[in-house]
């Protein structure tokens, strides 16, 4: 399997060992999952699966452009996207709550494409 060499070797002591840390990105305007995070979902969901007890948030996240009103709702729309891949691999939806920060809660400060598609994402929090 293919390792991510943006996080390749990097270790977060908070986080309990086994715990996918990744998150699904989205292109502009969209708040479709595309092929290439279904991994990503597929691990969250395994997690899930061996971790009955556990709850998740999903974080939908945006880009700094648009209105605030309209990147709630996309990232409203995102967050339930990914909850959807969830329930479909068969985690209860009662174990999943959303949020949508819209572009409030950025990862990446540039005002730049390269900084919009990393804020462009749905985030796990456990």
């Amino acid at each position: 399997k293919a390792v991510d060499e943006g996080t390749a070797g990097v270790v977060n002591e908070n986080v309990p060992l086994g715990m996918p840390t990744d998150s699904v990105y989205f292109d502009f305007d969209k708040s479709f999952i595309v092929p290439k995070f279904d991994d990503v979902i597929n691990a969250h969901a395994e997690y899930l699966k061996a971790n009955p007890d556990l709850n998740v948030e999903i974080q939908g996240n945006c880009d700094e452009r648009g209105s605030r009103e309209y990147n709630i709702g996309l990232g409203n729309r995102r967050a339930l996207a990914v909850k959807a891949g969830l329930e479909i691999l068969g985690i209860q939806g009662s174990r999943i709550s959303i949020t949508s920060f819209g572009s409030e809660k950025p990862i990446a400060l540039g005002h730049d494409e390269s900084s919009w598609q990393q804020n462009r994402r749905a985030d796990f929090v456990y």
